[in-house]
């Protein structure tokens, strides 16, 4: 009734870890111009912490692998345990992101319709009252928290493609490789081996006729000097 006198706004303020339940606000009463402490409702600081946790250590190990990388991909590569090692962490950071993203996006609608303006003048009793007219000026701003999300399931994208990148560098890889390389070299070798087993072309005995054309000599000898004689 003392509306000229009396401060009718309500701002609520909350953000991470969103444990709504500890969030109060001071919302006016109808009676003898006083103001209760009114809370909200709601704790989703798990899947907050959880997404944030996996953000933070992935990022340290991120940190840590570019380093190896650059300055010591030789030592990287020398022992065969460490390229293994980097293939499991890999795998568990992409299904780890994938969990977390998950969770966080389920506890944020969450949060949205727990921080509604509609869901919390319920919270108020001064708006049930019907001759009490309450409503919103504003509501929350969710673009920082929708662009979480996002980069969440991006982050998922990104490790769970360097997984192939990563398994490239694994032992499992190269002995794969390895042996498929030597099965057709193994197939090469036997079609390179039977032309040499066969002896085909040790015929040369059929062609060596070179005393037929030695005879001539023979017949250059006979005849000449005889038929002189017998004409003297």
């Amino acid at each position: 009734m003392e509306k000229a006198s009396s401060n009718l706004s309500i701002g609520i303020d909350f953000g991470y870890p969103f444990r709504l339940h500890q969030v109060a606000f001071e919302a006016p009463m109808c009676e003898a111009m006083r103001r209760e402490r009114v809370f909200l409702s709601g704790d989703y600081s798990s899947s907050a912490e959880f997404f944030v946790t996996i953000a933070v250590f992935s990022f340290l190990y991120s940190l840590v692998a570019t380093v190896v990388y650059i300055f010591y991909l030789n030592k990287y590569r020398e022992n065969s345990q460490r390229p293994l090692i980097d293939f499991v962490v890999t795998v568990v950071f992409s299904f780890m992101w994938l969990v977390s993203s998950s969770a966080w996006a389920k506890a944020l609608s969450d949060v949205k319709v727990a921080t509604d303006p509609d869901e919390v003048q319920l919270l108020i009793p001064a708006c049930k009252d019907p001759t009490n007219k309450c409503g919103s000026v504003h509501g929350p701003r969710w673009s920082g928290l929708n662009t979480s999300v996002v980069f969440g399931f991006l982050n998922f994208v990104l490790w769970a493609g360097n997984i192939w990148f990563v398994f490239k560098e694994t032992s499992w890889h190269k002995g794969g490789s390895r042996l498929a390389g030597s099965a057709p070299d193994k197939q090469a070798g036997t079609f390179d081996q039977q032309p040499y087993n066969q002896g085909s072309f040790d015929h040369s005995g059929s062609y060596s006729t070179q005393g037929s054309f030695d005879q001539p000599s023979e017949y250059s000898q006979v005849g000449g000097p005889t038929s002189y004689s017998n004409q003297m």
